[in-house]
């Protein structure tokens, strides 16, 4: 009789472990408000967790909330004028941040017009002047860039602040500490594997980013990005 019951006992507690796990894996809810230096909301900042980007952003009064899961370390805000601040969650429900700068407001508008020229990043466009730490640019519609054999030769002999080596690329101050050196390539918007396909003269524009400009992709950006738009059909005349 005993025998029996320790053996219903034993069968029990093997059967609440995969319960157990099954608790131990439910999300937490993170909540907070972003503010600027005077305390103003700031919204539609981006979230991120552990430095990769995810879909919420803060709403018209700062204020964002989240899901994470029991793993997750660290939770940031972006924004295009202060970078990427990160908190440790530690397990705290609530985290609140307070930008060190200030955010840009559609009255801030006494920049030069080339401040104001849109730059498409591949999450939408935003303000060359809300652009930190760029490296450079090049306009591909000049007709001396259809000289080049190749993209890499174009970026190589217009582009500051990048070493090029064949096919290889690296933007300097801007290594990680992953394996790949390489910096994320991004072509009218979207992330490719390879620029090899496109030819100088196809180039409308070529932007290089690195440090809190490039965290908004995350660790694919760590290594600095590439941003290239290439000529369509309308800009041809």
């Amino acid at each position: 009789m005993k025998l029996k019951v320790v053996f219903i006992l034993l069968f029990s507690l093997v059967l609440s472990i995969p319960v157990c796990g099954q608790k131990s894996n439910k999300k937490i809810k993170i909540t907070g408000y972003v503010t600027d230096a005077t305390y103003r909301p700031v919204t539609d900042a981006i979230l991120m967790i552990d430095g990769d980007r995810i879909s919420s952003t803060t709403d018209h009064k700062g204020y964002y909330k989240v899901k994470v899961s029991p793993s997750a370390r660290k939770i940031g805000v972006f924004t295009f004028t202060t970078g990427v601040i990160e908190a440790a969650i530690d397990g705290r429900t609530r985290i609140n941040f307070t930008l060190g700068a200030l955010v840009s407001s559609p009255a801030d508008n006494q920049n030069a017009a080339a401040d104001e020229e849109e730059v498409n990043i591949g999450y939408g466009t935003v303000k060359r002047k809300n652009l930190t730490t760029q490296v450079g640019k090049i306009n591909g519609t000049n007709k001396k860039y259809a000289s080049y054999n190749s993209i890499y030769d174009m970026i190589r002999g217009e582009v500051a602040g990048v070493v090029v080596a064949g096919k290889s690329i690296r933007i300097h101050n801007a290594t990680s500490f992953i394996l790949s050196t390489e910096p994320l390539f991004v072509v009218d918007g979207m992330p490719v594997s390879s620029i090899d396909d496109i030819q100088p003269q196809m180039v409308r524009s070529i932007e290089v980013l690195k440090g809190s400009s490039a965290s908004i992709y995350g660790s694919r950006g760590a290594n600095g990005v590439i941003l290239i738009n290439l000529i369509r059909a309308a800009d041809i005349k």
